[in-house]
């Protein structure tokens, strides 16, 4: 699993699945092989929707707008012990 955090509040937005993640960074831009924040607004929401995000990642990041035109997330992959 994949927490997003908030980069401004440093709260928690959610957390998603690797598969919805794949999605979003095939689709995100990064600044650097290291970057770690996201901008994501609302427009760029609207087309990760129309470009085929599931409901449930689209639910996730709606909210963590709550209203805001856009902002930075950052993420933590949690670690799979095996």
């Amino acid at each position: 699993m994949i927490t997003l955090m908030d980069s401004e509040t440093n709260q928690t937005v959610g957390q998603i699945s690797e598969a919805q993640w794949h999605f979003l960074m095939a689709h995100l831009e990064e600044e650097s092989t290291q970057d770690r924040d996201y901008y994501i607004s609302q427009d760029e929401l609207d087309i990760l929707e129309e470009s085929g995000a599931d409901e449930a990642l689209v639910k996730t990041l709606r909210a963590a707008l709550a209203g805001r035109e856009g902002a930075d997330f950052c993420y933590v992959q949690e670690r799979q012990d095996t």
